[in-house]
């Protein structure tokens, strides 16, 4: 019987495009504290460390300053979900892909992101893909990536080993969080980071479209 596997996804940039509107509030809460507006192309950079870091490396500040600045952050988030002006969709070909693999025996599968649970769970929940997922890892109780971490925690969860792991993500942060726990790596172009930067960053394998997932995933563990 073939080993079970474990497929760890990122969230934004990977399963949602949630790019604008982070940079949106990026942008309202640096203003609000009199602060230049970080571009659309800084919040990207950021994306996938925890909230508080990416605030320190935007900003250039210290620690207490960029917890008073994801406060602010979280607040316009909330605000905008509260009238239901804007979700996050999923990148096409997401769910289907979930449902593909989903489906083999011997793979289960997990979350690991920058984004705090709470917004997890909301995210799973709009989407209706909860079930798809057995391990969810977040800043909430781990390090930010891409410290090893998230993927050596849902491995202990999982029983399954970091070598019959993938990490699949669409920015540095996700490779070397992959490679920094000995877990594959599979980087994907349709998110915030640049191919190039991926490869630099170890991935094992780069895709275009969700369509080449399945067999990215088979030739990784080959």
């Amino acid at each position: 019987m073939a080993k079970p596997r474990l497929l760890m996804f990122d969230m934004d940039g990977t399963l949602i495009d949630s790019g604008a509107i982070i940079a949106e509030h990026m942008a309202t809460t640096f203003v609000a504290h009199g602060l230049e507006a970080p571009t659309r192309e800084m919040s990207n950079a950021v994306i996938g460390l925890s909230l508080e870091i990416a605030m320190q490396n935007l900003a250039k500040c210290d620690e207490e300053t960029a917890i008073v600045l994801a406060d602010t952050y979280r607040g316009h988030y909330r605000s905008m979900l509260a009238q239901g002006l804007r979700h996050e969709p999923l990148y096409l070909g997401a769910l289907d892909a979930l449902t593909r693999l989903h489906a083999v025996e011997t793979s289960l599968m997990g979350i690991a992101t920058g984004k705090g649970l709470h917004g997890v769970n909301r995210i799973l929940a709009l989407h209706e893909m909860a079930h798809y997922f057995v391990t969810l890892q977040t800043p909430d109780h781990n390090p930010s990536k891409p410290h090893p971490g998230m993927i050596l925690r849902a491995c202990g969860e999982t029983g399954i080993d970091p070598t019959e792991t993938v990490m699949i993500g669409d920015t540095t942060f996700d490779m070397e969080l992959g490679v920094s726990a000995g877990a594959k790596t599979i980087g994907v172009t349709w998110g915030y980071h640049s191919r190039k930067a991926l490869e630099d960053a170890g991935a094992d394998i780069i895709i275009e479209d969700y369509s080449d997932l399945d067999a990215a995933i088979e030739k990784v563990f080959a």
